[in-house]
């Protein structure tokens, strides 16, 4: 093989490995979670936990707060399949109104915003 044919093949072999990891999202860097994701995880960690159902306006309005990071809430949904009554968890748990959010020694009933649930649990929201 010519120097020509040696130095294209290694050029093509080497944007080929650079493009599969551009492609697959490999880059080196440490992924680094996004100030909702970290709260979510932390509220999490703590033991925080958000009680709601799927037709409360308000609790609809809490999730949109966190986005996709709502996924790292800790969710109890008390509605339950024919709509009435209430599910166990939150029957026993006591809650009575939507949204509710239990920090173990309080409870928050309402909507709070990102900097609220921030402060009352001491998760950060950088």
């Amino acid at each position: 093989m010519t120097k020509l044919t040696v130095l294209l093949v290694l050029g093509l072999l080497v944007s080929g490995v650079w493009l599969g990891y551009s492609i697959s999202g490999i880059t080196g860097a440490a992924s680094v979670d996004s100030p909702r994701d970290a709260l979510a995880k932390c509220l999490t960690e703590k033991g925080v936990t958000f009680y709601g159902a799927n037709w409360c306006p308000h609790c609809q309005r809490q999730k949109e707060l966190f986005g996709s990071s709502f996924a790292y809430v800790n969710y109890v949904e008390c509605a339950v399949s024919g709509g009435s009554g209430q599910a166990k968890e939150c029957s026993d748990a006591g809650i009575t109104s939507y949204p509710t959010w239990d920090f173990g020694f309080d409870r928050v009933l309402g909507v709070m915003e990102l900097n609220d649930l921030a402060a009352k649990s001491g998760c950060p929201l950088v």
